[in-house]
């Protein structure tokens, strides 16, 4: 009688794997090990004082590899959102202290750079939101003023109808009109084949939409009509 051979391992048939996983596992890896260089990058500057404080290369290291984790973490949560895997949990949060985390993860590379900055909102300011979510949005959203900004950011925050507005404005030469009168837009995905795709806009409006109380969704605002003459990214939370 004969006997059935077991497939050698070799002609065993391997599953296709899901691809945008495989991406979403990496991204995560990568965006873990960018934070963990950051970390160490903060530590080398307080060490090292006086050689790298000012020292252009260093910021700029230091600042793209900001920006390049503000990107992994946009492109994770967008992974998520289209695996409908992304919501907002809601907590009660003082706003100006919200703030000062969000600028104390910045402050040496601000001051590297020479940038003043401050915050303008009061303390009893409350608010309810994601502060996780929000946070990956406000670091984005320093990163690019800290690209173009002269010399001073803010941030702020106020109530206005019903609604918590957190801010960041620079004294920069602020966002162009075609940015500006976005509008809807934002809400779209990113063309990836235009070879500007908004990306960051882009996952700030999904953040900010995920919000939501009483059927009225979290937006953002662009405009240019701030104290620093600059340009004024506004987040507005239910």
């Amino acid at each position: 009688m004969s006997e059935h051979r077991q497939p050698a391992a070799a002609d065993r048939k391997i599953d296709n794997p899901d691809f945008s996983m495989v991406i979403a596992s990496a991204v995560h890896d990568m965006k873990n090990s960018l934070g963990m260089l950051l970390s160490t990058l903060d530590d080398l500057r307080e060490e090292q004082k006086g050689a790298l404080g000012d020292n252009p290369r260093f910021n700029t290291l230091q600042y793209e590899a900001e920006r390049v984790h503000s990107d992994l973490v946009q492109l994770l949560g967008i992974y998520r959102l289209g695996e409908q895997k992304l919501s907002a949990h809601s907590d009660e949060h003082y706003v100006a202290e919200f703030l000062q985390q969000q600028l104390a993860r910045h402050e040496r590379l601000l001051q590297g750079y020479g940038v003043d900055y401050d915050i303008d909102a009061d303390n009893d300011v409350i608010g309810f939101f994601d502060d996780e979510l929000i946070s990956g949005v406000i670091a984005s959203t320093l990163n690019n003023a800290i690209r173009y900004t002269r010399s001073r950011l803010q941030l702020g925050a106020r109530e206005q109808d019903g609604w918590l507005v957190i801010t960041v404005e620079d004294d920069g030469s602020g966002y162009p009109a075609h940015m500006r009168e976005a509008g809807a837009e934002l809400l779209k995905a990113p063309d990836f084949s235009s070879g500007s795709t908004s990306l960051g806009l882009y996952f700030a409006s999904a953040i900010a939409h995920l919000h939501q109380n009483n059927g009225k969704h979290g937006t953002i605002r662009l405009h240019n009509e701030g104290k620093l003459g600059g340009g004024v990214f506004e987040i507005w939370l239910p």
